[in-house]
């Protein structure tokens, strides 16, 4: 007898093997939980029996109107129901679902249109001009639905053929749709936030949206029938998987159009809001708002801070107002975030500054994901676990992207080595943790000397009339570069450049030290990125009018 053993005879069958798809949680959480509440949006309250039966309507009048697997289906929508839905009905179709970022132009929409080949487009009424906009510089003949939220007031006109509650109305509540055939189909495309050229699209599958989705539970302890809080967007990495973990968890999840930091705190207190997600600004806002908002919230909140390396002093503020948060890390090529600095126990007994460093690093890998490492790109090889030596941050496994969108030159770099390729320099600590030191385009070389633009906000991050800051590189015809910060401060809090200046001398070496403070509000993205592009832009500028 000859071959392995445990292969002969024994295949794949419907009765020992699935494709992984995370369409299967909401399937379960509607036939086990069919009565709790799934979504709450101002009066709005769908229980999980409704939400699944509203998701099967979108795949059934989809499918009625020709989109099947491999189209594109577009959504320009806030956090609402109806982007909840899409993240389900949409795929129950075999369609890939292109979730769009509502802060872009008209440009920017009509290029992804294009580039994905959207069939079909659900789009809400705030979003009316711009997607007029992007309609017809796109020149493309596609399904085009709009959402009129009870909750937006706001201008806006219809500019699609059908109007979403209808279009559900034609749908069967009870159709009968299929899982991938393969869990590597694609599930979604999000395009990158590129600050050069056009965007690129990247695609996942349904395999990683799953194990993802089951990560964000496992890696962040979260119990059953969490009440999640959407301050994140879900245009931004499919809500980093979370429309899939709400379901796994049958849990609920709480819509909010506005991330505003009464609005955030006041659905807190309402609705027992146990978790919810953001870049470091959004946590920042809550730590600064009037205590008197935070008044009657004497549950426990968990959050979840990524987009950023996190300063020290919004994790030392989060922790002061009695907010449990955890820092994660990952990209859009990597379903958002694949790693998590994962707290140990002893770690309470520390003081508030050892325990704020400990927790600021990028951590470890996500359950899930099958490898995190800090490598040289050059020789591919690890850098010693010593806290000293840079390179670059790697992901490999099954939460990583399928690839980009119509562009192998870029996979196959962004592939190179056999690992996913970030961009972003850290160190590898004696204990496994990665912590991040810059991307590596932020990097200031001044006289020689590398300069880590994170150091140095972190410092200024310290200062009591700091609400924000950035540091770039400034041209300088000494050093060549020389750093120079910008700062956005704290309503009705004042400082100088002179002070902030002095304010850093006394704690790094002076070579680090901004040459130029800046004030004034700075340029974020809808996902709470600060675009450094825009303030190195201005640095140039400046740097040319002295």
């Amino acid at each position: 007898m000859s071959g392995n053993l445990y292969e002969t005879g024994l295949e794949k069958n419907a009765a020992n093997y699935a494709p992984l798809t995370p369409l299967s949680f909401i399937e379960r959480s509607a036939s086990v939980y069919p009565d709790r509440t799934a979504v709450i949006h101002g009066g709005r309250r769908y229980t999980w029996s409704e939400t699944y039966a509203r998701c099967r309507r979108l795949a059934s009048a989809l499918a009625a109107r020709g989109i099947g697997k491999g189209d594109t289906v577009a959504a320009m929508l806030g956090n609402t129901p109806e982007m909840y839905e899409c993240h389900f009905g949409v795929p129950m179709t075999g369609a890939v679902l292109n979730t769009l970022n509502t802060r872009l132009d008209a440009e920017a929409i009509a290029f992804m249109l294009g580039h994905g080949e959207a069939k079909a487009l659900i789009t809400d009424r705030e979003f009316s001009a711009t997607i007029a906009g992007a309609l017809a510089q796109a020149g493309r003949n596609m399904l085009v639905i709009d959402v009129d939220d009870p909750e937006y007031a706001g201008p806006g006109e219809r500019v699609g053929s059908a109007e979403y509650e209808a279009f559900l109305a034609s749908g069967e509540p009870q159709y009968a749709w299929q899982g991938p055939a393969d869990e590597w189909d694609a599930i979604a495309l999000n395009y990158t936030s590129g600050t050069t050229g056009n965007p690129k699209g990247v695609v996942y599958h349904h395999r990683g949206a799953y194990l993802n989705a089951v990560s964000n539970i496992v890696s962040w302890g979260m119990p059953p029938h969490a009440v999640y809080l959407w301050t994140l967007p879900m245009f931004h990495c499919n809500g980093w998987c979370f429309p899939w973990t709400m379901a796994a968890n049958a849990g609920t999840n709480v819509c909010l159009r506005r991330v505003e930091a009464k609005l955030i705190l006041d659905a807190i207190r309402e609705h027992k809001v146990s978790h919810y997600c953001g870049a470091p600004i959004v946590h920042s806002m809550l730590i600064n708002a009037p205590a008197e908002w935070r008044e009657g919230i004497d549950h426990k909140v968990s959050a979840l801070v990524a987009a950023a390396p996190p300063p020290a002093s919004m994790i030392e503020g989060m922790e002061r107002i009695g907010f449990d948060i955890t820092h994660v890390y990952g990209l859009t090529e990597t379903y958002g975030p694949a790693a998590v600095c994962s707290k140990h126990p002893e770690w309470n007994e520390l003081g508030l500054d050892e325990r704020t460093r400990l927790n600021g690093r990028q951590g470890v890998r996500y359950h899930l994901q099958e490898g995190l490492t800090v490598m040289d790109p050059d020789t591919m090889r690890p850098v010693p676990r010593d806290g000293e030596a840079m390179g670059e941050i790697m992901f490999r496994g099954n939460i990583t992207m399928k690839g980009y969108l119509k562009n192998p030159k870029a996979t196959a770099e962004s592939f190179h080595g056999g690992w996913y390729h970030t961009g972003d320099l850290a160190v590898m600590q004696p204990d496994g943790y990665v912590k991040i030191k810059d991307r590596s385009k932020d990097v200031i070389i001044s006289g020689g000397e590398n300069i880590s633009s994170v150091e140095v906000e972190d410092v200024l991050y310290r200062h009591a009339a700091v609400m924000a800051v950035a540091v770039v590189a400034q041209p300088d015809p000494k050093w060549g570069e020389v750093p120079c910060a910008f700062v956005e401060l704290k309503e009705g809090a004042g400082t100088t450049e002179a002070e902030l200046i002095g304010f850093c001398r006394e704690r790094m070496a002076r070579f680090k030290v901004p040459k130029k403070v800046v004030f004034g509000p700075l340029p974020k993205t809808s996902t709470g990125k600060i675009q450094k592009f825009i303030l190195r832009e201005k640095a140039k500028s400046a740097s040319a009018i002295e």
